[in-house]
């Protein structure tokens, strides 16, 4: 017998899951007695985190694990993710990850993810994520479901309703408004108002709600008054690892105008970046431009233009994670210029805490989440309106007269631990997660 590609793919997926099937019911069994064991010697109150992220993903180490590290200090944490396959096939990363888990007390419960055949693997993956959402609930007694973004709060809406626990809807972002602007949904379409009735429903069940940002919050008030006007509110921005991006003890001569990041995909104003940077070296004829980034130099290059003695002032470079903080340092001001839009209210750039973190003032747009607001409130940065000359040159004056502020690295520096620190964040999770467990206990007791 001839099989098609996707007769292959359905068979490989079937044999693969009857098999994963067999070892989770002897697994569950096992599951139960450790759980009970663990219930009666922990004195902490059990919480269930859920994710379609990988742990073993540079996402899930700072924006999952990170917050899970702290919080793992007064709660019994149980956490679900969806690994990709080549993350999984690395043993030794694998390893370690369950070392960082057992190592914070975390019972972390890693499952395949699966993109084909598509619909069904879907499918496959939140019956999954749904079974061991109410399994862990039940023989961990959990009383609390942490779910990161969209789909995990469905399970949790489903999930906590039969467990009677209650859930937390983390939205991260607007994910239907960037799928709409991605073109990969059409507002008004049968699966949009689908996802955004789960969206109601799940702000409306939610025993809270945690947004990246205020404008965010503001976008859904107005759209759900009813729902958003009875519910406990959380903003808590991305993280940044603090302790690695931290001002230079001194800036090098001459003066470095940079951009940290992606600027190919298709969210980044690249025109901008290319104003002001000409704009800048037309102004100062001894600076230099660093764009650090994993994007294609050459795609970049031609994106920056200018003259040939501005490209020779440029270099564009990709760094390791664990080294990017270093060239950082080094800049004098760097800039980050993003589409706005509704798709990008919720969005809370990883790069605007790293970059003030080292004491760099940024230079930006507005419409893109909090960054303005941030950036006017505590005085660390410029707002550009446009990307025509004249408003280019008003950027550079700005400033000029920030910079000349001997305070404004510190200033940076504070607002970094103030509002992106991983400290300030597990804070604000702690707190609440202690405001929904006393109301639960005492329901129970």
């Amino acid at each position: 017998m001839v099989f098609g590609k996707k007769d292959l793919e359905y068979r490989q997926f079937s044999e693969g899951n009857f098999i994963k099937i067999r070892h989770l019911v002897i697994d569950d069994i096992c599951f139960h007695l450790k759980a009970i064991r663990m219930n009666l010697s922990s004195k902490k109150l059990s919480t269930l985190y859920l994710t379609r992220n990988g742990l073993m993903e540079p996402l899930g180490q700072s924006q999952v694990f990170a917050y899970l590290r702290g919080l793992s200090k007064d709660y019994d944490i149980t956490l679900i993710t969806f690994e990709k396959a080549e993350d999984l096939a690395d043993e030794a990363a694998l390893e370690r990850a369950r070392k960082d888990c057992a190592r914070y007390g975390i019972r972390w419960l890693p499952q395949r993810f699966h993109g084909r055949p598509k619909g069904i693997a879907h499918v496959w993956s939140m019956l999954i994520f749904f079974w061991l959402c109410v399994r862990v609930t039940y023989s961990r007694g959990a009383q609390l479901i942490h779910a990161r973004s969209y789909i995990p709060a469905a399970v949790a809406l489903v999930a906590g309703a039969i467990t009677r626990t209650p859930f937390i809807f983390d939205m991260r972002a607007l994910w239907p408004e960037e799928m709409i602007t991605a073109g990969r949904l059409r507002r008004g379409s049968p699966a949009h108002r689908a996802i955004a009735a789960t969206e109601r429903l799940c702000i409306k069940r939610a025993a809270a709600v945690v947004s990246l940002t205020e404008s965010a919050v503001v976008h859904l008030q107005e759209i759900y008054p009813r729902e958003m006007a009875e519910q406990r509110l959380a903003i808590i921005p991305t993280c940044a690892d603090l302790n690695r991006f931290v001002p230079a003890p001194f800036h090098d001569s001459p003066r470095i105008y940079g951009c940290l990041g992606t600027i190919l995909s298709g969210w980044f104003r690249q025109d901008w970046l290319a104003a002001f940077f000409q704009a800048a070296a037309r102004r100062d004829v001894n600076s230099e431009f660093h764009i650090i980034t994993r994007d294609d130099p050459k795609k970049v290059r031609e994106a920056m233009g200018g003259n040939p003695a501005f490209q020779s002032r440029l270099q564009i470079y990709s760094m390791a994670p664990h080294e990017v903080h270093k060239a950082v340092q080094r800049q004098s001001v760097s800039a980050m210029f993003f589409t706005e839009g509704l798709s990008k209210l919720g969005s809370s750039p990883t790069r605007l805490g790293e970059l003030l973190g080292c004491g760099i003032p940024v230079v930006a747009n507005a419409g893109v989440g909090d960054v303005a607001q941030i950036i006017e409130r505590n005085c660390v940065g410029v707002l550009a309106r446009s990307s025509a000359t004249e408003d280019m040159d008003e950027v550079l004056d700005a400033l000029e007269r920030l910079t000349a502020d001997p305070h404004l690295p510190s200033r940076c520096r504070k607002t970094a631990e103030e509002v992106f620190s991983l400290e300030a964040g597990t804070r604000a999770y702690r707190e609440l997660y202690a405001s929904i467990l006393p109301l639960q206990t005492s329901k129970t007791t």
